[in-house]
């Protein structure tokens, strides 16, 4: 991976894809009951999504009512140029960023998010520390693709720009490490919609009963065989 040059190069054209956008929809739907279950309720008036692909997230924050006034950076000109297109009616700006230097003063937001945006970056603390300067808390949500099987997480992630892999205790130490304080950190697994898109309708339902259940009985088993992910709500 070449840096912030290299980064904004390969997903220039990302979210031209069609495939990608349906996607995202089916994951953006994940995602926002992620934030909800591990808010537990808090409110925030303000949202950036640092990292906001194509704005799916940004739709369904707006529809669910989570946050009066939302913001976005993202890397890609597509993914910009999608989200333009969505007119997000409390969406007051969207920007351009290079993957770390965002273009607000610091404390600017109540809640940051980076939604499967970590495992991308190069250094990322440098990430981290920028997006805390920005936001008084953070919630970071990242798959947990280091499992016995690494090499197979490193061959199917690697082409969708997966640089990094994570255990939930890998993660916890990266957060705190960057001076962050973690308050909740839940693993997930994947939804059944999201399964079955993958997988097919069948194929996928089953899929979805093993990670679920296994995870529930027996979840250090789990998530040294299966690939997860942990979302972390943070203070800086």
């Amino acid at each position: 991976m070449a840096g912030a040059d290299g980064i904004m190069a390969m997903y220039d054209d990302y979210y031209t894809v069609g495939e990608v956008s349906e996607k995202r929809e089916i994951t953006s739907v994940q995602t926002i009951a992620h934030i909800e279950e591990i808010v537990e309720g808090e409110v925030f008036e303000t949202i950036l999504d640092i990292g906001a692909g194509e704005g799916a997230v940004l739709d369904k924050l707006n529809k669910r009512g989570l946050g009066k006034t939302l913001a976005a950076v993202e890397i890609s000109s597509s993914g910009v140029e999608v989200i333009n297109s969505r007119k997000i009616p409390n969406l007051e700006s969207v920007s351009r960023f290079d993957g770390y230097h965002i273009p607000h003063p610091d404390k600017s937001f109540d809640l940051g998010l980076a939604i499967h945006v970590v495992e991308h970056v190069e250094h990322e603390r440098q990430f981290l520390a920028e997006a805390a300067r920005v936001c008084k808390k953070l919630y970071i949500e990242v798959p947990l693709e280091h499992t016995r099987d690494l090499s197979k997480a490193i061959r199917m992630s690697g082409p969708f720009g997966h640089i990094n892999f994570y255990t939930a205790q890998s993660l916890e130490n990266l957060l705190k490490t960057s001076g962050l304080k973690v308050e909740r950190l839940r693993v997930f697994g994947h939804s059944l919609p999201y399964e079955q898109h993958l997988a097919g309708h069948t194929k996928g339902w089953l899929k979805y009963q093993i990670r679920t259940g296994l995870l529930k009985i027996a979840p250090k088993t789990a998530m040294r065989n299966i690939a997860y992910m942990a979302g972390a709500l943070c203070s800086s």
